[in-house]
């Protein structure tokens, strides 16, 4: 697959009935979902978990999303969804970029940006990356 970056952490996607709206094709919001599906995966392939985000009564909670919807994507097509961490100012802000790509014929179906800004979960509050985070994020951070 054409990646826009490299060695990008895949997810693949099936599109089914439900993702479909009146136009035929998979709904815009279906594809928010896929990208938090992708970036989900990836905390976790790093460590960083449900149970993990808990113990440190941090997150990482999505301030920005920047979507170019480039090509539609259709009942029964496998898509592979690739994420990158791009940015970390590591104290408070982390980028992701995202690219979707219908491997059946190589087509770019999206491309995305998601800003994270790390929360105490507690109180719902910007607070400063636990070490845990920069160290599990930094990890998959791509050199600039």
């Amino acid at each position: 697959m054409n990646w826009d970056r490299p060695d990008p952490f895949t997810i693949e996607l099936a599109v089914g009935s439900e993702d479909i709206d009146g136009l035929g094709h998979a709904n815009n919001a279906v594809y928010v979902t896929w990208l938090e599906r992708c970036a989900w995966r990836h905390s976790q392939s790093l460590g960083l978990d449900l149970v993990e985000y808990r113990r440190l009564d941090r997150a990482m909670a999505v301030v920005r999303h920047e979507i170019d919807y480039l090509s539609s994507a259709y009942e029964g097509q496998e898509l592979v969804m690739g994420t990158w961490i791009v940015e970390s100012d590591q104290r408070l802000k982390m980028d992701r970029c995202f690219q979707l790509i219908r491997p059946q014929d190589g087509t770019t179906l999206l491309r995305a940006r998601t800003t994270f800004v790390c929360i105490e979960l507690s109180s719902g509050r910007p607070k400063r990356m636990p070490a845990e985070f920069v160290e599990g994020y930094g990890k998959a951070l791509l050199p600039a």
